[in-house]
């Protein structure tokens, strides 16, 4: 069985492309970084990127099932560079895939797309997506869900997950991010700091997309009429570890564990606000390289409730965490420990 992963080359990407292979399945990876490791594996890479319509459209002949974690990620930037990316290129793959008759579709999506400004405290799927966010990756990541999911048919069946905060061993961002501002002395708890917030083990969001690939396969085989348990074609589901944790207590237990200071200093929700406010009008203004050091939508992201039910993935795709919060923390501190340097 033949597949496509966009982003192949990427934290959650790679690791769903191993357990493809490990499955025997033939693997085709299109992304922008050369992959020489897994095309000695026997990966058919395609070196593009997604605004390259042509080169997505083409990458999806011969292919049944296309995963699509591939995007352009970040709280800051140019609205149209991630307009691009996360919507013209989620239209160009589903373009491809009905005109070469792919009948899966897995889009890795964002609890992001539900943002409303302030807690949310065991959200479902009812809650809709946003239209007003002071960042433009959850805008353009609900703009593509929704063309996803409008897409869903009796000849091309998808699906969006929405998995929060991906982290574990070899995660490039969240961890390394947090350990790089603490040891800078760059690192403060926004608001009260009794925040809970769900994470999800890089492995969970793996099984979850191999799940939603085999709840698609099931709707093909009882078709659109037949009776049956709930259907999970067209739909959405929040993926975590379905632990909430205080989000700075798990951070400085962290800290902690590696030997570094664990971080006490404070800044209010209203303060890291506004110091959002003027980084924003500071970096459209100025010529500054990179992301600002604090926007309004990373205050309410640090200072807020963020956690999700997971009724609708157990219930409909079968999905249950396996790599626990505990487990997936003890595996993350000691392969930090076997790298001798913290910033790995």
């Amino acid at each position: 069985m033949n597949t496509l992963v966009t982003g192949g080359t990427g934290f959650l990407g790679r690791r769903l492309v191993t357990r493809l292979l490990a499955e025997g399945r033939g693997v085709t990876v299109l992304g922008r970084t050369p992959a020489p490791d897994l095309e000695a594996q026997g990966v058919r890479f395609i070196r593009a990127s997604l605004d390259d319509a042509a080169a997505v459209h083409a990458a999806c002949a011969g292919v049944e099932t296309v995963f699509h974690t591939a995007a352009k990620v970040g709280v800051w930037g140019r609205y149209h560079d991630f307009f691009r990316t996360n919507v013209l290129g989620t239209q160009a793959l589903l373009a491809g895939c009905r005109a070469h008759g792919v009948s899966r579709f897995v889009y890795t999506s964002t609890p992001s797309v539900v943002y409303i400004g302030r807690a949310l405290s065991g959200a479902d799927e009812s809650l809709p997506l946003t239209t007003r966010c002071p960042s433009p990756y959850p805008l353009t990541k609900a703009l593509a869900e929704r063309e996803v999911l409008a897409a869903n048919s009796s000849a091309l069946r998808t699906i969006a997950l929405r998995p929060h905060l991906i982290w574990g061993v070899g995660d490039p961002h969240l961890v390394p991010r947090v350990l790089a501002r603490a040891r800078a002395g760059r690192l403060r708890i926004v608001g009260e700091g009794r925040n809970r917030v769900d994470l999800a083990h890089v492995e969970n969001v793996v099984d979850a997309h191999l799940l939603a690939e085999t709840a698609l396969r099931q709707c093909h085989l009882i078709g659109d009429n037949a009776p049956g348990p709930r259907r999970a074609d067209g739909r959405a589901f929040f993926i975590t570890n379905g632990e909430p944790v205080v989000l700075w207590d798990w951070i400085n237990d962290l800290l902690r564990a590696l030997d570094e200071p664990p971080v006490t200093r404070r800044i209010s929700l209203r303060a890291a606000t506004a110091l959002g406010v003027f980084c924003e009008a500071a970096w459209r203004i100025l010529p500054v390289p990179g992301e600002p050091p604090m926007t309004r939508f990373v205050a309410a992201e640090l200072a807020t409730d963020h956690w999700f039910d997971l009724s609708a993935a157990r219930r409909d795709l079968g999905y249950h965490p396996r790599v626990s919060m505990a487990a997936g923390t003890a595996e993350l501190v000691a392969w930090y420990r076997r790298q001798g340097r913290h910033d790995a």
